[in-house]
């Protein structure tokens, strides 16, 4: 009899889990010293601070009680992160001709899903995303929207998919809002209030 695959854990970042979102970024700060950094900078702040700098940026804003997004784990081990603010947090996406604002509502943006290589192509990205829909629920936002790509081809190295893929928003039950461009729509979850009984 097969053992029942573990399933993942989901934890807010917080000063306590500093350690293992370093370890899951791994030196090179997850893709060429982001640390998670490049739209919550000036495009001129966060070239100045690649590396050292933006890993300084994202433990400062966490020390300071900002909770940036979740950590996923297996086994008590971090395997992925899913980076979900308020979208005002995130000035640089008004520097995107693809991603500036659609409208006025509120709304909480996805801006980094990253999946250790070991752990992608099992459903982690879809378990995140639902985790990122629970985490804005319980902060009382109501809709949360995401910018991922979607390939024309179905190979396309992770670097290039660092918001996400198209199929993982689909199924966790995303809609299409907008696309300024073949391959980066627009995504939204409207979360519905729970009735209380």
């Amino acid at each position: 009899m097969k053992p029942s695959p573990v399933k993942p854990e989901f934890f807010p970042l917080t000063p306590e889990r500093w350690a293992d979102f370093e370890m899951l970024f791994g030196p090179r700060g997850a893709c060429g010293g982001c640390w998670c950094m490049l739209w919550r900078l000036s495009r001129k702040d966060f070239e100045r601070g690649k590396g050292a700098g933006n890993r300084t940026a994202m433990h400062d804003l966490i020390t300071a009680g900002t909770s940036p997004g979740i950590l996923a784990y297996l086994d008590g081990e971090p395997v992925g992160w899913c980076a979900v603010a308020p979208r005002e947090e995130y000035p640089g996406l008004d520097r995107s001709r693809l991603l500036k604002k659609l409208d006025d509502m509120p709304v909480w943006s996805i801006s980094c899903l990253l999946v250790r290589k070991e752990f992608r192509r099992k459903g982690l990205s879809v378990a995140l995303l639902r985790a990122a829909i629970e985490f804005v629920r319980e902060r009382g936002g109501q809709v949360v929207e995401g910018y991922p790509v979607e390939p024309k081809k179905d190979e396309m190295p992770a670097v290039f998919a660092w918001t996400g893929l198209a199929s993982a928003f689909v199924k966790t039950g995303f809609k299409e809002c907008a696309r300024r461009s073949a391959t980066r729509p627009i995504m939204r979850y409207v979360i519905k209030k729970q009735s209380r009984g």
